[in-house]
């Protein structure tokens, strides 16, 4: 057997990492990113020789990698050239239809034509490395940027934006939390306090402080950093915050504002919040027991209103409009508009009073909704049966005992009225397409809410609908506004920018999943994905500085560029139902995988017959796959790839006879994860793996690549089969992630569930663009099943024998099929340097072999 080809990936493997400034002889401040902030302060400790040896270092680091860069643009240009001048007869092969979108490979270049240029805070992470570690939500303060995640808080400083940091590769440098608190579930910032308050799902609220809580000698915060205090705010997950502030401005008070399930809102008094904050250290214990003393429900207070069994819905979103003192709440089905105070000036004398006086609740559409609603809220006429039997009942004990029966009967009505309005609106019962998910007010008092369909609404102070607007069907995730500017996120990843009047200036994909908060400091609108990447977009963007900034960051690439060079060995054998010895998976594969950095094995017929692909087909109806044999396949091929100390499998699939699995060398293993599986069965009404696909998806340096074994149909004459098996794989095949949600603590709530069951999510594409389109690089390969047309058994024999491969290689049906481009559009074949192998004949020397071929977008 022929070892399979190798494939020199070293031109795809180009990481971008967090840009870095510094200023060359000329005075142009050029982005660095091995050039640390701290090298060109000047240092007043004993660490100035450790500083500049640092400085030094990364200094050197950065000559290595710009020689490096000039070295391969160079020697590519030279290749290119050689290769033109000795190109052989039949030189590497390029199937017909790339210029089609769905088979048009993605941009690969350091600067993206398609979006403004972004500061990358945190880039995205491997998933397998944040386990319990997401981030859900980032708040930005005058001076840090904080970010609330699954087991605590990070906090960088806008200074380090543009530092290195030994913390993540290519993040900017953070100070983290104590381990262990419950997950993030909201943050809101008070600059006249100088904290930061987060609402957490196991329902406590955490105080902490901005920049004077547990600073090192430098002023930054240490590693480990503690809350100032916490106390138990509600029973269920806090999942909303925000801060109402009232009085003049020499005596301006605030309250702290809290939602959670059920529709439950308490307001934490300005005067409580205040004298807590002034304790010490050692009287944490007294300043939660004076919070969680000082609350007002305001559900409670609503109750007499006819409004308490309306605001039932789980309180996602709380605002704050100080400016007209309302509070805005969003729920599922309807929103509340709160008056907080109304202040009247007299003179030099101030009075305020709070009245917390529930304006209206209206839905999506504007429309009020009613006081008393006679299906959901029955205890007025009870209340009225109750106290006419109060009158005329001669007998106290039995007007008791009427208005007990009474009086749980109203509270077992409402208690199920309650229960079925919260599980309609989790369910879907209601239109759950046009429930809100986010809001926000922008700088002329308007209110903007943003819907699960991607409707967005405009209302005024006194919430009144105005206008609607809908320029993409996925759902708003988050909004933020800065200036005139409306910034909006959305499920699909993408950012749209609007102005005042919801006309749209400009739009992007921001990031490769749904965009679930933004928040604005430093000139920058910085996004949060949910991989847990933190991208930073100019506040001018979409404008003239844009094209700027990608002009001089497309000038100097080299500085913040790094070429990997990487090869990965792709072999595939169709093994008949047999099991190979450990001398013939030497002699194919551990000779050829000492250089590489990753193998991708393909098998078919692993195991084939009818109860097999029965078998098959009933596990993946639930979600199993795998068998013995197939196992037996993995162990064999890791211990001639001797996994455990040179290689590690990440991944693998199988689908009845298919089998496709990946191993990746130790020592680049940290820079390699999100490693998804996928199977498309095409035989039989294409519900049975006797033909068909299995694939693997896995980021490499940043890079995302897919690999694809495929066993297409056969027989000769069944080319246009083999074709739509071929188009059925490549539109259908979608990557599931691993279920995240399991580590989920039993009995968390319905909204945290949903928002963990998003990691499980898989990368979001183009609309109606398929996933295999939207990687860096597809490799397919397996038993193809194209023949050749024109000859017989025996002729073929002979001009292989002779190894005269191109005259074989001319009455290719593939070939015929890919130059029409019918097959494979756009893709690379690699130069064939192996005979054909259909038909062979079992342990005959020169007539037994495999068939690799390897195809390449």
């Amino acid at each position: 057997m022929d070892p399979p080809p190798l494939i020199d990936f070293s031109d795809y493997a180009v990481s971008s990492a967090t840009s870095h400034t510094y200023t060359d002889p000329q005075g142009t401040r050029i982005f660095d990113r091995y050039l640390s902030s701290s090298s060109s302060s000047a240092a007043a400790s004993d660490d100035d020789d450790e500083e500049t040896h640092s400085s030094n270092s990364t200094t050197i680091k950065r000559l290595d990698y710009m020689i490096d860069f000039l070295d391969r643009k160079l020697s590519t240009s030279d290749d290119r050239n050689r290769n033109k001048r000795s190109a052989s007869s039949l030189p590497e092969f390029v199937g017909r239809g790339g210029d089609i979108p769905m088979f048009r490979p993605p941009i690969r270049g350091a600067v993206h034509p398609a979006r403004p240029p972004s500061l990358e805070l945190r880039p995205h992470p491997l998933r397998e490395t944040q386990v319990g570690c997401f981030l859900r939500t980032i708040l930005c303060t005058e001076k840090q940027v904080w970010g609330g995640g699954e087991n605590g808080l990070r906090v960088w400083s806008l200074k380090d934006l543009y530092s290195e940091s030994g913390n993540e590769d290519g993040t900017a440098p953070f100070k983290e939390s104590v381990r262990g608190i419950s997950a993030v579930m909201c943050l809101v910032g008070d600059e006249g306090s100088e904290v930061v308050w987060s609402g957490h799902r196991d329902g406590r609220m955490r105080c902490w402080k901005m920049m004077n809580q547990n600073q090192n000698q430098h002023g930054r915060l240490s590693d480990g950093f503690r809350e100032a205090f916490s106390c138990q705010a509600h029973r269920g997950p806090v999942l909303s915050l925000c801060i109402s502030s009232y009085g003049i401005i020499s005596t301006k008070k605030w309250d702290l504002w809290s939602g959670s399930e059920g529709g439950a809102i308490k307001i934490w008094p300005w005067e409580a919040l205040e004298k807590a904050l002034s304790l010490t250290a050692e009287e944490r214990p007294m300043a939660s027991l004076i919070v969680e003393r000082s609350y007002i429900d305001l559900r409670s207070q609503l109750s007499v209103n006819g409004f308490s069994s309306m605001l039932t819905s789980d309180v996602k979103n709380l605002l704050s409009d100080n400016s007209s003192a309302k509070v805005w709440s969003a729920g599922y089905l309807s929103f509340a508009l709160c008056l907080v105070y109304v202040s009247v000036f007299v003179v030099d004398l101030y009075r305020d009073a709070r009245t917390r006086e529930l304006l209206k609740v209206f839905n999506i559409d504007g429309q009020i909704e009613n006081r008393v609603d006679m299906s959901l809220s029955p205890d007025l006429f009870l209340e009225d049966d109750v106290k006419m039997k109060i009158v005329t009942s001669s007998k106290k004990d039995k007007t008791q005992s009427s208005f007990g029966f009474f009086q749980r009967s109203r509270n077992a009505i409402m208690g199920a009225a309650d229960a079925v309005r919260r599980v309609a609106a989790r369910s879907g019962f209601g239109d759950d397409n046009r429930r809100a998910e986010a809001l926000t007010m922008t700088i002329d008092g308007m209110i903007w809410t943003g819907c699960a369909n991607g409707l967005i609404v405009q209302w005024d102070a006194n919430g009144n609908r105005l206008l609607d607007f809908q320029y993409h069907s996925s759902a708003v995730q988050c909004f933020c506004t800065f200036g005139s500017r409306i910034w909006v996120g959305y499920v699909s990843g993408i950012v749209q920018v609007l102005d005042l009047e919801g006309n749209l200036l400009g739009g992007w994909v921001a990031h490769s999943s749904p965009v679930i908060k933004m928040t604005v400091a430093a000139g920058y609108v910085f996004t949060l994905a949910n991989h847990g990447g933190i991208r930073g977009w100019n506040v001018t963007s979409p404008g003239p500085v844009d094209s700027i900034l990608s002009s001089e960051l497309s000038e100097k690439e080299f500085l913040y560029t790094r070429i990997e060079n990487l090869k990965i060995l792709t072999g595939t054998w169709n093994v008949g139902q047999g099991r190979a010895s450990h001398d013939s998976l030497i002699s194919w594969l551990g000779s050829a995988a000492s250089d590489v950095g990753i193998v991708v094995v393909g098998l078919q017929e692993v195991e084939m017959g009818a109860g097999v692909l029965a078998m098959s087909a009933a596990k993946e109806t639930v979600g199993l796959e795998g068998s013995s044999v197939g196992q037996w396949w993995l162990d064999m091929i890791g211990k001639t790839l001797d996994e455990g100390s040179t290689f590690e499998r990440v991944g693998s699939r199988q689908l009845a006879g298919l089998l496709v699995a990946v191993w990746v060398r130790n020592n680049i293993k940290a820079y390699i994860g999100d490693v998804d599986a996928a199977a498309v069965p095409c035989g039989f009404g294409r519900a049975i793996g006797n033909k068909g696909a299995v694939g693997l998806r896995l980021r490499v340096y940043d890079r995302v690549m897919c690999f694809v074994n495929c066993h297409f149909a056969a027989h000769l004459e069944a080319v246009n089969r083999r074709n739509a098996d071929f188009d059925h794989v490549y539109r259908t095949m979608t990557f599931v992630r691993p279920n995240l949600s399991n580590a989920v603590a039993a009995g968390a709530s319905s909204p945290v569930q949903m928002l963990r069951s998003t990691n499980a999510m898989g990368m979001q594409t183009v609309e109606g663009m398929p996933e295999l389109s939207e990687v860096d690089m597809v490799i397919f390969l397996g038993d193809f099943n194209y023949r050749l047309d024109g000859i017989s058994y025996d002729e073929a024999r002979d001009f292989v024998s002779q190894r005269c491969f191109d005259w074989l290689k001319e009455r290719d049906q593939l070939r015929a099929e890919m130059e029409t481009g019918n097959v494979f559009q756009g893709m690379r074949e690699a130069v064939i340097r192996f005979p054909p192998t259909y038909k062979f004949e079992r342990h005959q020397a020169g007539l037994a072999g495999m068939l690799t071929i390897n195809f390449m977008n």
